[in-house]
């Protein structure tokens, strides 16, 4: 029974530990008095738990603040700055890297262009961007608390990528490969179940707590949430969204389905499109930024390809919300870019398709993150694998 005890007592001091650290990094600066106030806990139990905190370099006081008579309180703040945190977005097309605080907040970012799908070819680049964010990361107690990488794949409960269609790979281990290089741990994920997180913690589905995040980039994938969860399957590989057949006799795709929305809807569409039809002006700048460029002049060859992509972007919308009826759909990744070009004829397909029940409960918005929603995400499972093995809650 003693032993018992000891361990309830362990679990709700650890309990109230993580109580405190979340209001602080949440509200701060904060009083002790406040503390004390907000979470219900006795004032004793609140400067214990603040001192040890204090200790452990997670927060730290920053001198007095106001006072309604007798002596000022000191004001205690997250230190956001105690480690820092590596998130890899690995598009089949680019790598972007950011390294964040541990609020999320983003310190250096790298991104590199990839001219090949070759495996050795992309883990020395991932490997080199790693390097060079660990070497910007500044003078920190905790150093850098784990790397997250967010990959456009299956990739199960344990990390393994299973299937990369877009990349041809098949059954490969990058977490092991990247732990081994740098001893530092590593966390690997869908792309779009990391975007899916970095919009609901930091950008467009902030408090909403049922969102779809549809992340098009040159494969489309879906991170589901549903009451703050991800929703991963049985085996935890949902959200193949982009695989969904919307052409019964449609094109070959290389994931042994025919019709996929992907091959209708994303930016490897869009690029192969604008290089059949001759629609850039300017031959030597086949990329994202040159198409925004010539959109934005008025290409009448350029707004009818994004028009058509948007379209297909609505029929799929469509199948989704008439499957989930999500509360909020937010649409990321690279081609959330065209927002402008892509929003009516998406709206228009779902006037067009959409009962009014669906159509009235269903809110959709493009990233408020750009680029950086799976990043983000990748980074904010790192941050919260390092406080849970801390047995600490913040985000």
């Amino acid at each position: 029974m003693k032993n018992l005890q000891t361990g309830d007592q362990t679990l709700v001091k650890t309990m109230n530990k993580s109580i405190i650290l979340k209001l602080i990094a949440d509200k701060g600066p904060v009083s002790r008095a406040q503390i004390s106030k907000v979470t219900g806990l006795n004032k004793a139990t609140v400067s214990t738990q603040a001192l040890e905190l204090i200790n452990d370099n997670f927060v730290y006081e920053i001198g007095v603040g106001k006072s309604s008579g007798g002596r000022k309180p000191v004001m205690i703040y997250f230190n956001n700055l105690a480690g820092y945190s590596i998130g890899i977005d690995l598009g089949v097309n680019y790598i972007l890297g950011v390294l964040t605080d541990l609020s999320g907040n983003i310190i250096e970012e790298i991104t590199k262009p990839l001219n090949g799908i070759n495996f050795d070819y992309i883990i020395k680049n991932i490997i080199s961007t790693i390097e060079n964010l660990i070497h910007m990361a500044p003078d920190s107690p905790y150093g850098i608390v784990g790397i997250g990488i967010g990959v456009p794949g299956i990739v199960d409960k344990n990390g393994n990528i299973l299937f990369a269609p877009n990349l041809k790979w098949t059954q490969i281990n990058v977490k092991k490969i990247i732990e081994d290089t740098f001893n530092i741990p590593t966390r690997i994920e869908n792309e779009a179940n990391a975007g899916a997180y970095g919009e609901q913690l930091y950008g467009a589905g902030k408090n909403i707590d049922n969102i779809i995040y549809i992340s098009i980039g040159i494969g489309i994938g879906a991170g589901i949430m549903i009451n703050n969860t991800l929703y991963t399957g049985s085996s935890g590989i949902s959200g193949e969204i982009g695989h969904l057949s919307i052409e019964a006799n449609g094109i070959k795709c290389s994931c042994g389905n025919r019709g996929c929305w992907e091959l209708y809807a994303s930016e490897s569409v869009l690029l192969s499109e604008v290089e059949k039809h001759q629609a850039l002006t300017d031959e030597d700048g086949k990329n994202i930024e040159s198409i925004i460029n010539e959109a934005r002049n008025g290409n009448i060859k350029v707004l009818q390809i994004l028009n058509t992509i948007g379209e297909y972007i609505g029929i799929g919308l469509t199948n989704i919300i008439n499957t989930f009826n999500p509360e909020t759909i937010i649409i990321g990744n690279r081609m959330a870019q065209f927002a402008n070009w892509l929003t009516n004829p998406i709206e228009h397909m779902l006037e067009e398709r959409l009962s009014t029940y669906h159509k009235n409960n269903t809110q959709i918005y493009f990233s408020e993150l750009g680029n950086y929603s799976c990043a983000l995400g990748a980074s904010y499972f790192s941050i919260s694998n390092f406080f849970s093995n801390k047995k600490l809650t913040v985000i």
